[in-house]
């Protein structure tokens, strides 16, 4: 659910592919793809992985566990992606976004057809750039509630995340930095 994140965190064009499928392919679908997107698939899984442990991520979870339980990690997911596109420059988030979507549709051949289907709503509402915007926050959970099997569509997740912003905030400011070095070491190794 942090689309942000993992192509903020992706260090070539190839492995902004292979961070973006990850979710949409199975694993044992991985050696369909040359070795640079395979790096992005697994980028994203190491991304994923450290996200998951760490400290910072669990304190953040207890915002929305209340409400969501073992979703409260896709919510926290979405709220990153808020406060890493307010981190950022506005021209600079846009001129993100739009490459993303540029070098998505140059291999538009060898997406999987699910994400292919949600790429043309992400680049149509341009939602990279408006997770910087309350209301894209707020669509974005939104999507996660009404995705998700065992939830209440009408689950007050953004009033929540409107209620616990400084807390989650600090949590992002605690983690972010960590995870940008983890990502930068892990590219170096590939």
């Amino acid at each position: 659910m942090n689309y942000l994140a993992h192509s903020y965190l992706s260090f070539t064009d190839a492995q902004l592919v292979g961070n973006m499928i990850a979710d949409f392919i199975k694993n044992n679908e991985r050696e369909n793809f040359s070795t640079p997107i395979q790096q992005g698939i697994q980028l994203h899984r190491f991304i994923d992985s450290f996200t998951d442990a760490h400290p910072a991520v669990l304190e953040a979870k207890k915002a929305f566990r209340p409400l969501v339980r073992l979703y409260s990690g896709a919510f926290v997911d979405v709220s990153f992606d808020y406060f890493l596109a307010n981190s950022l420059p506005a021209d600079m988030l846009k001129k993100h976004s739009e490459k993303v979507y540029r070098v998505l549709r140059n291999h538009e051949e060898i997406l999987p057809a699910n994400f292919l289907r949600m790429l043309d709503r992400m680049e149509k509402d341009d939602w990279l750039y408006h997770y910087k915007d309350d209301w894209g926050i707020k669509f974005s959970m939104q999507n996660v509630l009404n995705k998700a099997k065992y939830l209440d569509k009408d689950l007050p997740v953004f009033a929540q995340f409107l209620d616990q912003k400084k807390a989650l905030q600090q949590s992002f400011d605690a983690f972010f930095p960590e995870l940008l070095k983890y990502a930068e070491k892990v590219n170096a190794e590939f």
